[in-house]
């Protein structure tokens, strides 16, 4: 992860992330930070659910796991372009979508489709314009409008995207607010799928003791 900010250095940091996927409406993913020092430690942990998601956030200097609460999901992760929301897996019935047109990214003639939240659901954002690959079922490109103006305020773009043991994968990416012009890039040096991962490295105990999970790191 590498966060870019107007006429200041680069800072750069390396994580780690586990996943898995027990079930259709069900998944839980692990990211721990493992540099540079003032992060290192850092871990957060999502659990989505058939209904809602559950995140619980460790922050090493305090030794204490918290719960990520519901009006902090706005929030940004660890000072990136990454929001709380975007780390978990919004269920489809809470917003109402249709498709605006075709357009074409990475050489691909994707389906631009508008998501809305339906009236009584929560969401930091109005509204979301995905750019969706049919043939990858893969999203390239996101645009997120968190005011009523029909401009967007931050983009993510999917920049390489590779076929990794048979899944579609997004290796290269980047989250840029439109405002700020502050950005996050995300490169994934090492990938592997179907490790069979333990339920126990996705619990709070898990996520407040990094030892647990030094096994599982490729």
């Amino acid at each position: 992860m590498t966060l870019r900010e107007l006429e200041k250095m680069p800072r750069n940091r390396e994580l780690v992330t586990f996943r898995l996927d027990p079930g259709p409406g069900q998944a839980s993913s692990l990211v721990r930070f493992l540099a540079p020092a003032d992060i290192k430690g850092t871990g957060l942990l999502v659990k989505d659910k058939a209904v809602g998601s559950e995140q619980l956030l460790y922050l090493p200097e305090l030794d204490r796991v918290r719960r990520v609460a519901g009006d902090r999901k706005g929030g940004r992760f660890v000072g990136s372009d990454i929001y709380y929301q975007d780390l978990e897996s919004r269920d489809p019935a809470l917003d109402t979508h249709r498709t605006l047109k075709t357009e074409s990214l990475l050489g691909k003639p994707c389906e631009v489709i508008e998501s809305i939240p339906r009236d009584g659901t929560s969401s930091t954002y109005r509204k979301v314009y995905s750019w969706v690959d049919p043939e990858t079922l893969l999203v390239l490109r996101i645009d997120y409008f968190e005011t009523e103006s029909n401009v967007p305020t931050k983009r993510f773009e999917a920049l390489e995207i590779k076929n990794i043991q048979g899944f579609w994968t997004v290796t290269d990416s980047r989250v840029t607010n439109l405002v700020s012009g502050h950005e996050t890039r995300l490169k994934l040096s090492k990938i592997s799928y179907n490790r069979k991962l333990p339920a126990r490295l996705f619990t709070a105990q898990a996520l407040a003791d990094e030892s647990i999970e030094e096994e599982f790191r490729p």
